[in-house]
């Protein structure tokens, strides 16, 4: 896909993220599934580079790449990578959830707070009315997620970077 190295190393971090999530936390409904999270996480942003040409929405377009190609699973996943379908339907968190959080973890290739993350996406692309609007909900969804995944996690957001293997 002629992924520019910078989005590689992002998706690699997700990964990073995703995988110290996953592998510490014991949600009601049974851990997620692990390899799905994984391979999510690597893909996530599958169509990003072609997206700064074409415009696209690279969360819809990376999902329908992947599910053309045998991997719907992975392809739901990638879909809800920057907003969630709903928000909060299953007893405990799903593997889309904790992408949806480790995306918004990560700045370029580096771990951050959820605020940073959220002022980096509001600098980079607020500034009209009515996104600003949508960025501001999708702050307050993205706390509740993040509350919601850590109510199974024996550790706060701000001790994961101490999680994380390389």
């Amino acid at each position: 896909m002629g992924m520019l190295t910078h989005i590689v190393a992002h998706s690699e971090q997700v990964g990073r993220v995703a995988l110290a999530i996953v592998d510490h936390m014991n949600p009601p409904n049974g851990n997620p599934d692990r390899d799905l999270v994984l391979a999510a996480a690597l893909l996530h942003d599958i169509t990003k580079t072609r997206s700064f040409d074409t415009g696209e929405d690279h969360a819809r377009t990376g999902a329908q790449f992947l599910k053309e190609r045998g991997y719907p699973d992975v392809g739901r996943i990638v879909g809800q990578h920057v907003r969630l379908r709903s928000y909060f339907r299953e007893e405990g968190p799903d593997e889309a959830e904790i992408i949806n959080y480790a995306d918004k973890r990560v700045l370029h290739d580096r771990v951050v707070s959820l605020d940073d993350r959220m002022a980096y996406i509001v600098e980079r692309y607020g500034g009209q009315p009515d996104l600003d609007a949508k960025l501001k909900w999708l702050l307050e969804q993205s706390r509740l997620l993040e509350q919601r995944l850590f109510d199974y996690i024996d550790f706060a957001p701000a001790e994961l970077t101490q999680y994380i293997i390389p």
